[in-house]
C-alpha cells in the first residue's frame, strides 16, 4: 500500500479530489501494475513508489480539482501516466470525457494501454512525437481543452512543444517544482504568454502553471493565485 493503509490512502486522495470506492480500487490496480512493470521497465524513480498516493496520485489530481468540468484532456510526455492516467481513472464512469496520453517510448505506451485496459479508463494512447501528434489534432480541429505535462522538459522547451495546441485555444497546465521561477525567467526574451501561477497543495514551493496564448517575446502577465 506504498507505506499507507487503504483508509489512509483514500483519505489523502479525497482531500484533493473525492473519488468513489470503485475509482479508488482502480487506482490500486494502477499501483499494482506499476509495481509489476517497474521491475522490468524504468517507469518512475524507484524511491517514489513508496509515496505513490501523495507524490503521484494526489499531485496529479490537483489538475482535475482545478478544472473539474473539463471534457477533453491531453497529457504530453505521459511516461507512467502522471497526471493524465490518474485524471482518466478519476473520470471513470463519465464516458463523455476524453483523455489522450502522448508518449514516444513504446514500452511506456504498452504500460499505459495495460492500465487503461485493466481499469477500464477512457484513454487513447498516442505513440509518437509530441510535435506530430499536436499538429494532427490541430489540423483536424479536435482540440483538447486542457494540455498537461509533468516532469517532461524545462518550460521554454515545453511551451515550444505545446504552442500549436495553445495557440489554437487549448490551455496549458504544467506541474513544476521549486525551481519554477528560474524556468519562468528563462522564458524571458523567448516567449510571451498569459501566465497564472497556482501553488501546489501537495509540496511547498511547487506550482501548477496555467498558460495561454504563447507568442515569441517576453512574459506578458504574471499572476499569483
Amino acid at each position: 500500500m506504498s507505506g499507507k493503509t487503504n483508509g489512509q490512502a483514500k483519505a489523502l486522495v479525497d482531500r484533493i479530489y473525492p473519488v468513489s470506492r470503485e475509482t479508488f480500487a482502480a487506482l490500486e490496480t494502477y499501483l499494482a501494475l506499476l509495481r509489476t512493470w517497474q521491475a522490468k521497465t524504468n517507469l518512475v524513480a524507484p524511491g517514489t513508489l513508496e509515496d505513490f498516493w501523495t507524490r503521484h496520485v494526489c499531485d496529479s489530481l490537483q489538475a482535475l480539482a482545478m478544472f473539474p468540468q473539463t471534457g477533453f484532456w491531453m497529457d504530453l510526455g505521459s511516461g507512467a501516466g502522471f497526471p493524465g492516467m490518474v485524471i482518466a481513472i478519476a473520470n471513470i464512469g463519465q464516458p463523455e470525457r476524453r483523455h489522450v496520453l502522448v508518449e514516444s517510448n513504446h514500452k511506456k505506451c504498452a504500460f499505459l494501454r495495460a492500465v487503461a485496459r485493466e481499469t477500464e479508463a477512457c484513454v487513447a494512447v498516442e505513440s509518437g512525437r509530441i510535435e506530430s501528434v499536436a499538429k494532427r489534432y490541430v489540423d483536424s480541429g479536435d482540440l483538447p481543452e486542457i494540455v498537461t505535462a509533468r516532469a517532461l522538459t524545462p518550460l521554454p522547451q515545453l511551451i515550444g512543444l505545446a504552442e500549436p495546441l495553445l495557440n489554437a485555444g487549448s490551455v496549458g497546465l504544467f506541474h513544476k517544482g521549486r525551481d519554477y521561477a528560474r524556468e519562468v525567467e528563462d522564458c524571458r526574451g523567448l516567449w510571451e504568454s498569459d501566465l497564472v501561477i497556482h501553488e501546489s497543495r501537495i509540496e511547498a514551493g511547487s506550482v501548477l502553471l496555467e498558460l495561454r496564448n504563447p507568442v515569441r517575446g517576453q512574459v506578458r502577465k504574471h499572476e499569483e493565485s
